[in-house]
């Protein structure tokens, strides 16, 4: 019996699931997470559009967005704004 191995990119198919991806992972994350989910949604969409419509080539956009990497507040923009994606800040409700 052989098993594969899981790749939330699979799943990210439509912009509610990746929207709703984003904001969990915004949520109980942090910064390296987002970098990483940003990735894993660049790589649903297509490494290659997302370098076109960002302007980047691929290897940056790959470095920019591997686990470990710092990239800077532009490139996650320009890469949320390629994925359809924005930041909206919202009051934090007390515990």
């Amino acid at each position: 019996m052989s098993t594969t191995s899981f790749d939330i990119a699979d799943y990210l198919d439509s912009k509610e699931m990746i929207a709703e991806y984003l904001n969990t992972v915004l949520e109980e994350g942090d910064h390296a997470d987002l970098v990483q989910a940003i990735g894993h949604i660049a790589k649903a969409i297509g490494m290659t559009k997302i370098a076109e419509e960002t302007g980047m080539s691929r290897p940056s956009l790959y470095k920019a967005l591997s686990e470990g990497s710092k990239p800077q507040f532009t490139t996650i923009m320009k890469v949320l704004h390629a994925i359809g994606g924005q930041i909206q800040v919202n009051p934090m409700t007390s515990n």
